[in-house]
């Protein structure tokens, strides 16, 4: 029974739909993990969380950064960027389910068994795989508690940059909620670097994540999204990125946690379309360059 990561598909439902029958996905043999961003910036927002929530209960989808505006913009807690291709789901009939089946979905899984770990961008490198789960647990308690509006409400921002095990309320959780979800790069003094992004091969003054000097998971299999920019592609033992810009019209990426083998589909024509009319937000240009 193989376990597929499968890389962020922003809502490029025609290109997974093709991956999976590439890989012969068996659902009641296989299992899928999701890296999260779901959704947004392609083309079938609603149709691909629709066919992702009906997929066997053993599929894990973790939450990324992406997944968490459709929240905010639908309590309106965030305004709508002028990119964003959710609108079809905040305007479709079921959206309650989904939107609900969204905010259940964890920042962090952990297969023992596996002893793989996956998440949306990366593990802080101060943290240990324990203490990385610790704090994911506390993050998904707010977001699928009573409470959740609140949290929704105070949950963006770049502040803190910094981790201190003594930081309360809405700061602990956004500085949780910002390393599981956006990280990218860190500056020498280990404080998130919220603005850069790119191949780190143009940012020599900045650390990748996973190349902090000292990382308590050196020794832990992690694997993750969000950094299209890195190909897919990393040097770093027992680090797996699996965002291969499929919504940049690239590819999008099956790994194959068994064998470590890789399975790509290109993106190019399904993102080259010039236009594509959706059922409730107009029409969305197919060829963005933007990296958000």
């Amino acid at each position: 029974m193989p376990t597929y990561v499968i890389g962020d598909v922003q809502g490029c439902l025609t290109p997974l739909e093709q991956l999976l029958t590439k890989i012969q996905f068996r659902p009641e043999k296989d299992h899928l993990w999701f890296t999260g961003d779901l959704i947004n910036r392609g083309h079938q927002s609603l149709e691909t969380l629709r066919f992702i929530k009906q997929l066997p209960k053993n599929t894990i989808c973790v939450l990324g950064n992406h997944d968490l505006a459709l929240l905010a913009v639908a309590q309106k807690a965030a305004p709508v960027h002028p990119k964003d291709t959710f609108q079809d789901i905040i305007d479709a009939p079921d959206k309650d389910g989904l939107l609900e089946w969204v905010r259940q979905r964890p920042l962090l899984h952990h297969d023992p068994k596996l002893r793989y770990t996956l998440t949306h961008a990366g593990i802080y490198p101060a943290w240990t795989l324990e203490k990385a789960i610790s704090l994911a647990q506390e993050v998904e308690e707010l977001l699928r508690g009573s409470q959740w509006q609140n949290f929704i409400q105070n949950m963006y921002g770049n502040f803190p940059l910094s981790w201190d095990d003594n930081l309360v309320g809405w700061d602990r959780a956004r500085f949780i909620i910002n390393a599981f979800t956006r990280m990218r790069f860190l500056m020498p003094d280990g404080s998130l670097n919220m603005t850069s992004k790119g191949n780190p091969a143009d940012h020599p003054d900045e650390f990748p994540w996973y190349a902090f000097p000292y990382r308590q998971t050196q020794h832990e299999k992690i694997v993750f999204g969000h950094w299209a920019a890195l190909g897919a592609q990393c040097d770093e033992p027992d680090i797996y990125p699996v965002d291969s810009g499929c919504v940049w019209g690239k590819c999008l990426t099956a790994f194959c946690i068994q064998t470590a083998q890789k399975v790509t589909v290109d993106c190019n024509d399904y993102i080259r379309r010039p236009f594509i009319s959706g059922p409730n937000h107009g029409k969305v240009r197919a060829a963005q360059k933007s990296n958000e």
